[in-house]
């Protein structure tokens, strides 16, 4: 059960991502090169947060033309599990793999800081080992993380249970003032119609042990290496 962590120019939470999938889930891990097609036989990528080209032309824009990309693209298209936290969701959206897009905060400002987060589908390799409803604490760190779609899509998103997470306060109330960036209907994580793509703007990784102040966030990999060894 091996994890491929994407580096890309820009990217500066590769490390965290590897770290707590090889040191705290205990799984092997590689670092994938943007340049490279070759996913290394890995049975979950992640694309991992930062600023993957210096966000230049806006978050992802370019990222989606690297090598890597058509192989992770070919990688999910087969069912491959596919995790884009904050920059790599921006990634995810911006190459196809999930619809809709991420704008900029509707305060302008870059916002860093501990959230909750409910968790709306919990039949999802990245959720199973939580409990539908449940409140979960993980930290943000973004400028560019209110996520916008179309009416259609947002159906579409309803019709397939595809909302696995929501911005909510500490009770799991989804309330404006839970909502740090103006995202659609407090949406803080969406997946693929088959399920096998999530992208999130919480960062999992800095709540994966106690030292980091909380391991809400290790449930997704937890989720994910349960999700491998079922496969």
């Amino acid at each position: 059960m091996k994890f491929g962590v994407i580096i890309f120019p820009g990217s500066n939470c590769d490390h965290d991502a590897y770290w707590t999938a090889h040191q705290v889930a205990k799984q092997p891990a590689t670092f994938l090169w943007h340049e490279s097609a070759d996913l290394q036989n890995c049975d979950a990528i992640i694309v991992p947060g930062g600023f993957a080209f210096g966000d230049y032309l806006r978050t992802g824009a370019i990222a989606k033309f690297s090598p890597v990309m058509e192989s992770v693209r070919k990688f999910a298209d087969r069912g491959g599990l596919v995790l884009g936290i904050c920059n790599g969701f921006q990634i995810l959206c911006e190459s196809g793999l999930l619809p809709g897009a991420l704008m900029r905060n509707i305060g302008l400002k870059y916002v860093c800081k501990p959230v909750h987060v409910r968790v709306e589908n919990n039949e999802t390799p990245f959720t199973q080992n939580c409990q539908k409803g449940e409140v979960l604490t993980i930290p943000i760190g973004h400028m560019e993380g209110n996520y916008f779609c179309d009416d259609a899509t947002l159906t579409d998103l309803k019709r397939d249970n595809g909302i696995v997470f929501r911005y909510a306060n500490a009770v799991g109330e989804i309330t404006a003032d839970a909502n740090p960036n103006g995202s659609l209907e407090n949406i803080a994580g969406i997946c693929s119609p088959g399920r096998n793509v999530l992208g999130m703007m919480p960062h999992p990784e800095r709540a994966a042990e106690p030292e980091l102040g909380g391991m809400d966030g290790f449930k997704i990999f937890e989720s994910l290496v349960g999700a491998m060894a079922e496969k």
